[in-house]
């Protein structure tokens, strides 16, 4: 039996669009005086992940933005996780920021606009976001412990804070329900995923246009 392509029935400009898409990947190596953090992805993956944090609860998350997402990603960090998690967590959050903006160059071609709302047993989490080159977080999360294993979850919202300002998005982030603070924080992490998923897919109706009326973003 013949497959049938499922580019066959899009006009010659939106098929090659989509065949013909630049490869979407980046990696960023970054050092300061507290931590080392390489950060390599591809958009266009199967949701691969290696992560190295020294923070093995960040590192889960970090699974489920690869898994979810349908990123190919590795992290690698070093810290002075000796002090405490702080400036791992939020480097991190800053180089994979810097990134996804590499990978997207000038965006030409994305949705731009994802959304989502995700399940986790008792938690619900919505998250919607753009990637505007406007940096907002909106941050809505209450998290009814101050840690998860060793992890201090004050720490969530330091990262989305350093991911935003740096793949420059704008996200906003709304706790629906959720008593247990693991499953918060985790569909907090899938919905930003299957968002991400969203906003960088390319759209075959302008995949080589900027989407904004602007002209640039």
């Amino acid at each position: 039996m013949q497959t049938r392509d499922p580019l066959s029935n899009l006009v010659p400009d939106r098929a090659s669009a989509l065949t013909q898409t630049p490869s979407r990947t980046a990696s960023v190596h970054r050092t300061t005086g507290e931590t080392d953090v390489q950060v390599s992805l591809n958009l266009d993956g199967t949701g691969q992940c290696q992560a190295a944090t020294g923070i093995p609860f960040l590192d889960h998350m970090l699974h489920q933005i690869a898994s979810h997402g349908l990123i190919d990603l590795e992290v690698q960090a070093t810290g002075d996780l000796e002090v405490d998690d702080h400036h791992t967590n939020e480097d991190v959050g800053i180089t994979l920021g810097q990134a996804l903006s590499k990978a997207l160059s000038d965006r030409k071609g994305i949705v731009r606009f994802g959304h989502f709302l995700a399940p986790l047993d008792e938690a619900l989490v919505q998250v919607a976001l753009d990637f505007s080159g406007r940096p907002h977080l909106s941050y809505g999360l209450d998290i009814p412990t101050q840690r998860v294993g060793t992890y201090d979850t004050q720490l969530v919202r330091e990262f989305f804070v350093a991911v935003v300002n740096h793949a420059q998005l704008t996200l906003h982030i709304r706790q629906l329900d959720g008593i247990n603070s693991h499953h918060i924080i985790e569909a907090t992490f899938k919905a930003f995923a299957r968002s991400l998923r969203m906003a960088v897919e390319i759209d075959p109706r302008r995949a080589h246009l900027i989407p904004s009326s602007k002209g640039v973003l």
